[in-house]
């Protein structure tokens, strides 16, 4: 009986379909550069970062609402964005924090620790892209004080093949806290 219980439930044959396997080639590659990805942004290589990105970005945290059981599909509201970024903005955002001393809420900057778990990634309907699927735990500590903040979210991204290396294409960031415990998010996520 035990063993049964053991056994991993085997996914349904559409989801199954187009995942990537774990352990493939192309899954590897893919959590090579989320784990790549998170230690630039922990060691503020910001303008390295920003190489990995597509100038068609799109990069959106939603809001999100508690809601009863029957709700929970209507979540997060996505007329109304904690982040709501294009490559452009997103490039003024890291060269606001690397080059001028206008980003005062992350001068001196935060330390930030990004664990990536729970990578699923999927092929899509173009050769060039894979939709990944990855939990994401930031931990963030300032100054000197002695507590920190947790940051826990699913992250759905697209990863697009250009010229041979994957880019960022699109991330959208779904917080599981309806009240953003950290003072702002200054941090790239």
């Amino acid at each position: 009986m035990l063993q049964n219980l053991l056994e991993p439930t085997p996914l349904p044959p559409s989801v199954r379909a187009n995942r990537v396997a774990i352990g493939s080639p192309e899954y590897n590659e893919i959590l090579d550069f989320l784990y790549d990805e998170a230690e630039m942004l922990d060691n503020l290589r910001l303008a390295e970062w920003g190489e990995l990105l597509t100038q068609d970005l799109e990069y959106n945290a939603p809001l999100r609402h508690t809601r009863s059981t029957a709700q929970f599909d209507q979540t997060y509201i996505r007329t109304v964005q904690h982040l709501h970024e294009s490559y452009g903005s997103m490039m003024m955002r890291v060269k606001r924090i690397t080059d001028t001393k206008s980003a005062w809420g992350e001068d001196p900057p935060s330390r930030v620790k990004r664990m990536v778990s729970n990578v699923r990634v999927y092929k899509t309907d173009k050769a060039d892209e894979f939709k990944v699927e990855s939990y994401l735990l930031v931990t963030r500590s300032r100054f000197d004080f002695d507590y920190f903040d947790l940051i826990p979210c699913v992250r759905y991204d697209i990863l697009r093949r250009v010229q041979g290396s994957l880019k960022l294409a699109r991330r959208e960031i779904l917080l599981d806290q309806v009240v953003i415990g950290t003072p702002n998010l200054g941090i790239i996520l």
